[in-house]
């Protein structure tokens, strides 16, 4: 046995107690991990105790009845404790070695695992330290050695409440436990992330094999930058790559500060890698199913749409009201494709367009969607209702400004449904989401400047949606396009062009209808930067765009303008209240005339015997129309 003023070491015992020693598994600045031999039941174990033993009597009986608070939780993700005791001065915890092998042995042995194996073991530890801390008790020491694993993958967590924090014999041990343990838990968050962060690089981190150390030279205690880097012994997606990275980020305020919001964007992006519909994308199936896609903006709208009176109404008209109420005009999408895939292949393609929608379906069919969606706001409360308003008047201008921009021959209301498309998965999140929607856009705000680092930025929306949900927002749009049974090349036409890639020559209608609303959403973004910054981001935004879709910087401000003139003043850069797209300047503007002849080449092509297109209604003989009726059989009328 050690003496009064020594730390247990391997070297002079071979006994603590009644236990046999027989390997040091671990040996942290907080704690230790021993394996064991107990003659007494003739069985392997796990011993774990502090490096600094409890300094009086007080103490020790603190940290046994700790110990046994924290042995009493009982989760699938959490080492059963067998005893807890003590071998003066030392106390210990025990438990089953048949529970599996440390983490350090699991990859000294088979090597670093694969991205997808790594994250659903560092998830698994996340979710039993998550009840844990919901409990009122934090582990301390959190290293590889300390999660052990199973021959079937389960991961528990060993070692909770060991390392607890050492105070004065004379202090009150209930209030300094009660102020430790948030703080406590939220380094417990931390130490996951750079255990991750082991697995996934192959080398210690910072070449420091005790985590706790690896913190104390984190910014902002010390001054060394964590982030994953590139030689990796297997690729990291990006999704993964900055879910770890925001665990260990610079700036406290951008890390997570539960177990739980760490878990869920970890287990999002393992779900959605794992299967197309899993993860925050079947979540969000869930709340679509209870709450519908979105609210309806106007009861009264839809009132009179599910009214008798609507019988007289031509069909345009019928489009028409229709295409003021983003969330019926989802509705209209989607039912009308769903039927059309549930008729089979031979359908047809993809219907983008509501007067077409509304001719299938017909006036009963018109009824029941508007009669199926939720008033506004649903289950939103008003500040969160406040969002997914100003959300929507930004997404309704971009589609006006794509209507401006779109060249001749191009139908405004499929212009303005695909630029509509290409936010859906933003809107969604704010409806559904408004909590992870709010993180998003907080972690997407440039941190202050410091003298280590004078010129901060925040994260890209797809690194902020990474690291909160473990997806991208486009990615949950398109995986409800594809629930909603949408053609691929309307999927396709969803996708913004990525900001970091070049815009090559569009070539076909659908490339040339999906660059104009990426350029439209770019604009639209560009407007909520600080006015500083405003100028050169439309024409950074127009000069990507300019020699793929034939424009310069006069069209786009005179794009801006008449959508400006036309929506009146607001809170939202020129946003007044929802209006009617089909109306407003942008729509009954002549299009800008610089593609006019390549346009009306393309619409004649389309109209050729064999052309085809799996959207219809995306171009019409009479630039600007809205109320030209499809050609039963043909996909462009």
């Amino acid at each position: 046995m050690p003496d009064n003023n020594s730390t247990p070491s391997a070297a002079p015992m071979r006994r603590f107690g009644r236990f046999e020693l027989r390997a040091l598994l671990h040996k942290s600045q907080r704690s230790m991990l021993w394996v064991v031999f107990d003659p007494s039941s003739g069985q392997e174990m796990f011993l774990m105790m502090p490096r600094e033993k409890p300094n009086s009597e007080a103490a020790m009986l603190h940290w046994l009845k700790t110990l046994d608070a924290a042995s009493r939780i009982h989760h699938p993700n959490l080492g059963h404790v067998i005893e807890t005791g003590r071998v003066d001065p030392w106390p210990y915890v025990a438990y089953d070695r048949a529970l599996g092998e440390t983490l350090e042995e699991r990859i000294a042995r088979t090597g670093p695992p694969l991205a997808l194996d790594a994250a659903a073991w560092a998830a698994q530890a996340l979710e039993g330290l998550a009840f844990a801390h919901e409990a009122g008790h934090a582990h301390r020491d959190i290293q590889l050695a300390h999660l052990v694993i199973d021959g079937a993958n389960h991961v528990r967590v060993l070692g909770l409440e060991v390392a607890q924090e050492v105070v004065p014999a004379n202090a009150d041990f209930n209030a300094a436990t009660r102020r430790a343990v948030r703080e406590a838990s939220e380094e417990d968050v931390v130490s996951v992330g750079l255990a991750l962060h082991r697995l996934l690089s192959g080398k210690a981190v910072l070449d420091e094999p005790d985590l706790q150390l690896v913190l104390q030279r984190m910014q902002p205690q010390g001054h060394e930058l964590v982030r994953l880097g590139w030689e990796t012994p297997y690729p990291i997606p990006e999704p993964l790559r900055a879910i770890v990275n925001r665990a260990s980020d610079r700036q406290t305020r951008q890390r997570y500060h539960l177990a739980r919001s760490f878990w869920r964007a970890l287990d999002g992006w393992r779900q959605s890698a794992e299967q197309d519909d899993g993860g925050p994308i079947a979540l969000l199936k869930d709340k679509m199913q209870r709450f519908g896609h979105l609210p309806s903006t106007s009861t009264r709208l839809v009132t009179t749409v599910a009214s008798s009176s609507m019988e007289s109404q031509h069909g345009s008209q019928l489009a028409s009201l229709a295409l003021k109420d983003m969330a019926l005009s989802l509705e209209l999408i989607r039912r009308v494709n769903n039927a059309l895939r549930q008729q089979g292949p031979t359908s047809g393609g993809t219907v983008l367009n509501l007067q077409r929608a509304i001719a299938m379906l017909g006036l009963n069919g018109l009824e029941d969607a508007a009669r199926a969606l939720k008033p506004w706001p649903g289950p939103m409360n008003d500040g969160q209702a406040a969002f997914m308003q100003s959300l929507m008047r930004r997404v309704q201008r971009a589609g006006q400004v794509a209507q401006a921009l779109r060249p001749a021959g191009y139908d405004a209301e499929v212009v303005y449904l695909i630029s509509l498309m290409q936010n859906l998965g933003r809107l969604l999140v704010q409806y559904h989401f408004p909590d992870d929607a709010q993180q998003i856009r907080q972690l997407q705000v440039a941190p202050e400047a410091t003298e280590d680092n004078p010129n901060p930025r925040g994260m890209t929306e797809q690194s902020a949606a990474y690291a909160v949900l473990g997806c991208d927002l486009e990615s949950l749009g398109l995986a409800v396009a594809r629930f909603w049974g949408l053609g691929e090349e309307l999927q396709h036409m969803m996708r913004r062009q990525p900001q970091e890639a070049p815009v090559r020559h569009a070539e076909g209608d659908s490339e040339i209808l999906r660059l104009t609303c990426s350029l439209s959403n770019e604009l639209i973004d560009a407007l909520g930067t600080p006015e500083r910054k405003r100028q050169a981001a439309i024409e950074l935004a127009t000069r990507r765009y300019s020699r793929a879709l034939g424009l310069g910087l006069r069209e786009v401000y005179d794009a801006l303008g008449s959508v400006q003139g036309a929506l009146g003043g607001g809170p939202d850069s020129g946003l007044g209240a929802l209006a009617d797209p089909s109306v407003g300047a942008a729509a009954t503007a002549a299009p800008r005339s610089r593609l006019r002849e390549r346009a009306e080449g393309a619409a004649g092509t389309v109209a050729a015997p064999g052309a085809s297109a799996s959207y219809q209604g995306a171009t019409t003989t009479q630039p600007g129309a809205l109320n030209n009726a499809p050609s039963p059989g043909k996909d462009f009328p």
